[in-house]
């Protein structure tokens, strides 16, 4: 089985900063690419910032320039660094990866559980 575990949401007032972390766990053989989603309520889940197991990475025109996402591949792990959080920030957001395993063939979709983001004075 595979994990992936985030942690590092919380509440922070406008302009503030977090930093988001997800570690992939298990039966792993290699990750290809990992991202960031988030769901606001009401609201369907989209796309933060992607990247790719060369660092190259893809952002939401909304959060560039404030967000930076980075990877470990020797960890297996992603990070996002938010800063200049703004209220429109607020979201569930989740850990992304596509994983292949030593019992499946081929890359496919995992997510974390979601950690909560609230930005809010």
């Amino acid at each position: 089985q595979v994990q992936l575990v985030e942690s590092g949401g919380g509440l922070v007032q406008p302009g503030g900063s977090l930093r988001l972390s997800c570690a992939a766990s298990g039966s792993i053989v290699s990750i290809s690419t990992m991202g960031w989603y988030r769901q606001a309520p009401g609201k369907q889940r989209e796309l933060v910032p992607t990247i790719s197991t060369g660092s190259d990475a893809n952002y939401k025109d909304s959060v560039k320039d404030r967000f930076t996402i980075s990877r470990d591949n020797a960890k297996n792990t992603v990070s996002l660094q938010m800063n200049s959080l703004k209220p429109e920030d607020t979201a569930v957001y989740y850990c992304n990866a596509e994983i292949r395993t030593f019992y499946r063939v081929g890359y496919w979709p995992y997510w974390g559980q979601g950690t909560q983001v609230i930005v809010s004075s």
